[in-house]
């Protein structure tokens, strides 16, 4: 009689997602570099974060401008080194976001000395601030309007306000995402929450503080609660099609990537909740959007094949192999399937499906030591196949 291998009591755990830090709100920076007067050209800008000990860099071009892709609001260390590698200039900066939303550094270097033998200078910082402008001036006459230009006329008491706003929820922003990343780091979760939801309260059309909080909240078991957070944040990213440079998380590419990991996230909620219908629905969008759709199709496979879904789980399984031809439990839940849907001849001899030999084998290649090794030392000896007894030379090779 032949033996029934499938759904013997084997539940494949999910490849389940990892509750990653969030990102702070990231803000270009663009400036000039002035040394004696004139842009000051190929010289290195470092900024660097007091508080995280982060480091950004860019070099300034021709006309001695800098454009870097974004920082975080905080205090940084700046400092600038000529072509030669040659350190001009150091101080520490407050970098606050301007009305357009953008950090504008403008650096004036002045001929002299400091300790260590260094020229030194005066920096000025455009944050924001009614009547700074933030462009390049004249030698000796920083902030103000180059020859031909208009001066930027005083900001009204409307928009001194919204700056001041702006600026406000940039910083109670980030200090919120600070807290946040911090006990995720340390797995709190339960500290995690309360920032999470301050954030979501802040700005809901923000994708990524909606998948922080899915995240810690299925770590909490909250799987209800989890799924809820997961849902808004989909919707947000699908809703909210404006694309701002200025702000990584509204970047296609990365929407449709979060929101493959947050319809993962979902999946494995629902699969908490019994809801395997659900579950099935949320794996197969999230294939769909993920760039590297391979855990999403595993988890698919898996859950088909959990549920006794044999077609489904094959279908699936083979796609995440040819996502992934390394993923070894996916090979183990294919040669499964494949030896459940086995017979016998006349003669009591077992005639597995094309293919089964190959792929159990291909298990024991991938993953000779195995939760599953002995499995399919079995279901290769049930069959009447050859066992590879190689693979642990090959991979202390």
């Amino acid at each position: 009689m032949k033996r029934n291998w499938i759904f013997c009591a084997i539940v494949f755990a999910l490849f389940a997602f990892g509750a990653a830090p969030m990102w702070s709100q990231m803000l270009p920076v663009q400036g000039t570099v002035f040394y004696q007067g004139k842009p000051l050209p190929n010289a290195t800008v470092i900024l660097k974060n007091s508080g995280t000990a982060r480091i950004f860099k860019a070099k300034t071009n021709k006309d001695g401008e800098i454009n870097m892709a974004g920082i975080t609001v905080g205090t940084y260390v700046v400092e600038i080194d000529n072509a030669a590698g040659e350190q001009l200039f150091k101080d520490t900066k407050p970098m606050n976001p301007s009305s357009d939303g953008s950090i504008h550094l403008t650096i004036h270097i002045d001929e002299g000395g400091s300790s260590g033998g260094a020229p030194s200078g005066q920096a000025q910082q455009s944050q924001g601030q009614p009547g700074q402008t933030g462009q390049a001036g004249q030698p000796g006459q920083a902030g103000q309007p180059a020859e031909g230009t208009q001066p930027k006329p005083p900001a009204s008491k409307e928009e001194i306000e919204e700056i001041k706003k702006r600026n406000e929820k940039a910083v109670n922003s980030n200090a919120l995402i600070q807290k946040a990343n911090t006990a995720m780091a340390a797995k709190n979760w339960q500290e995690a929450v309360g920032p999470l939801q301050q954030l979501v309260a802040i700005d809901p059309t923000n994708w990524q503080y909606f998948a922080g909080l899915g995240d810690a909240q299925f770590s909490l078991g909250q799987y209800d609660q989890a799924v809820d957070a997961y849902e808004k944040g989909i919707q947000a990213a699908e809703s909210n099609t404006t694309v701002n440079p200025k702000d990584p998380g509204t970047d296609p590419a990365r929407k449709k990537s979060g929101e493959a990991k947050m319809l993962t996230g979902e999946g494995n909620a629902y699969l908490k909740l019994n809801k395997s219908k659900e579950a099935v629905a949320a794996f197969t969008k999230a294939a769909s959007l993920d760039p590297n759709p391979a855990i999403a199709y595993f988890n698919l496979c898996a859950t088909e094949y959990n549920t006794g879904n044999s077609e489904g789980a094959l279908e699936a399984c083979d796609k995440a192999i040819a996502a992934d031809p390394n993923k070894a439990d996916a090979y183990f839940i294919k040669g499964s399937l494949l030896i459940a849907s086995s017979k016998t001849d006349k003669d009591g001899k077992v005639i597995a499906p094309s293919g089964t030999a190959e792929t159990l084998n291909k298990y024991l290649e991938l993953s000779p030591s195995g939760a599953h090794a002995e499995d399919v030392k079995q279901m290769l000896q049930y069959i009447g196949s050859k066992i590879e007894t190689v693979y642990k030379q090959k991979k202390g090779k």
